[in-house]
């Protein structure tokens, strides 16, 4: 089945995804942080969307889309449009790459994403693993 990026149902098979990656387990080992990712207007998407990750030692603990008011201070917020979460997902573009080219614009520490590069990879793969649709143009 194939999950409409961003939606409800992609973010949790994103979360069952990540949690099923002995990969990302690994890796993200040390690594504890919480973001919202948020996909901007546009390319189909009437409002900009925004999802909450809760990532701790390897495992997502928590993943949602928020609707309405969030009451979540996240250590990141990374956004973008659409077609760069789409790139990123098809391997076309390397997501440390879309930060420091600021195709993403990232609020938070890019030295501590920096120093956890091999886990944001593993973690770009699980999403990409996700069967995966996206919004047309309106």
């Amino acid at each position: 089945m194939a999950y409409l990026f961003p939606s409800a149902e992609w973010v949790k098979a994103f979360q069952e995804a990540l949690n099923a990656s002995e990969a990302y387990r690994v890796s993200a080992a040390k690594w504890e942080g919480d973001f919202y990712f948020i996909v901007s207007a546009g390319h189909g998407l009437k409002e900009p969307v925004k999802f909450y990750l809760d990532l701790w030692h390897g495992q997502c603990r928590e993943a949602y889309l928020v609707e309405g008011d969030d009451d979540k201070t996240p250590e990141f917020i990374i956004e973008g449009p659409l077609p760069v979460y789409q790139d990123i997902f098809s391997g076309k573009l390397d997501p440390i790459r879309a930060l420091v080219s600021r195709k993403l614009k990232l609020k938070g520490n890019l030295g501590k994403i920096m120093r956890s590069v091999k886990a944001t990879l593993d973690l770009v793969q699980a999403a990409a693993s996700v069967d995966t649709t996206f919004p047309e143009e309106a």
